[in-house]
């Protein structure tokens, strides 16, 4: 009872899958993103699902992701989306693992490490075509194949960017990165796997599908509950915790770290066990909810360390042991890591993330 837990419905998470795949055409493969650890849902059981949906590409940012997946999915695609070094060289080739190739000295670095070992190293070849972050120049991109093409060592399976701005209003930005994209396919093999596009390039624009399609966050089920999108997705992950104390308090009483919410009138507080130290933003102090009861409860005084506090009412039947939904659905009601990331102005993507790895996961 002294720590939250997270659930994740595996089945909504088929559900979603399909979604998607009834949106796109059938050769388009998914490309399920499972950095982070999954966006928090947890790697390999979240990779093992989709899986078991027909899902046969996987990216991560890293090679011990890519390793966690390999071990328990022998025969899945999987794709390093950061950097590998070349003393993995190894790896890659008894893994069948693609790297990226994100500069010319990258490059050769890799494809020296794969004639040293009298192989060539299949990858993909990352283009930045308005990122600003990795990947090669796209007006760079013909020069650095050349030049690893002459060195030897390396096998051009793939090719991707990533958009750095997907708006449907206002396609403009998106749509000179898909065309600089589209100049640099002009200087790789045709058989390339081609993977542009994004989960909200995805979303709107099907012209962009190429190959395959990179999906991270609307197979979580944020992003994809516009009526004028190609599908719609729902969220899997519910975070919960128990009641550990309730107590009834008299008007004007002090709550939290230095008093920061004062009660208007009497009422009960309930005291929950999770806190900042599990990933529940500080942000949220005093303007937070959390459900109990299936009804909405406000969450007053500061977040602390292991401990919220939240206003149940003064009739309200609460007690100790109760559930407690921070993310999630009860009753009629819901709370979703959208709402939470407004309140704290960032995004869903960090909400999810930031949720401690160590806090149980019970798959459903």
């Amino acid at each position: 009872m002294n720590h939250s837990w997270i659930e994740i419905d595996l089945g909504r998470l088929k559900q979603n899958v399909r979604a998607l795949r009834s949106a796109i055409p059938a050769e388009t493969a998914v490309i399920l993103v499972v950095k982070a650890d999954a966006y928090g849902h947890g790697l390999v059981p979240t990779a093992k699902a989709a899986a078991e949906e027909g899902i046969n590409w996987f990216a991560v940012a890293f090679l011990d992701e890519a390793l966690k997946i390999r071990a328990a999915l022998p025969d899945v695609n999987i794709l390093v989306l950061g950097l590998v070094m070349p003393e993995h060289v190894s790896e890659l080739l008894e893994k069948r693992i693609f790297p990226v190739i994100t500069c010319l000295e990258h490059g050769l670095a890799l494809a020296g490490a794969a004639r040293a070992r009298g192989m060539a190293l299949p990858v993909h070849l990352k283009v930045d075509t308005g990122m600003g972050r990795l990947g090669v120049q796209w007006d760079e991109a013909g020069a650095v194949v050349n030049a690893l093409d002459e060195a030897g060592g390396l096998e051009w399976a793939g090719v991707c960017s990533h958009f750095a701005r997907v708006d449907p209003d206002q396609p403009d930005h998106a749509s000179a990165q898909a065309a600089k994209f589209h100049d640099v396919l002009n200087v790789l093999p045709s058989t390339v796997f081609k993977h542009l596009s994004s989960s909200r390039a995805a979303l709107y624009f099907p012209d962009w599908d190429l190959n395959g399609v990179r999906q991270g966050i609307v197979l979580y089920g944020y992003g994809a509950n516009d009526p004028k999108g190609r599908f719609q997705t729902r969220p899997i992950l519910q975070w919960k915790a128990r009641v550990v104390q309730v107590k009834k308090v008299p008007a004007d009483f002090a709550v939290g770290y230095y008093g920061t919410y004062r009660t208007e009138y009497p009422t009960q507080i309930a005291t929950l066990a999770v806190g900042y130290a599990d990933g529940y933003n500080r942000a949220l102090s005093n303007k937070g909810d959390v459900l109990i009861g299936g009804r909405r409860c406000a969450v007053v005084g500061r977040v602390s360390m292991n401990w919220i506090t939240a206003d149940v009412g003064l009739d309200a039947r609460v007690k100790t042991g109760d559930e407690a939904v921070l993310i999630g659905e009860q009753g009629e009601e819901s709370i979703w890591a959208d709402e939470l990331s407004k309140i704290c102005r960032t995004i869903p993507y960090e909400i999810l993330t930031s949720i401690h790895a160590s806090l149980e996961r019970k798959y459903i």
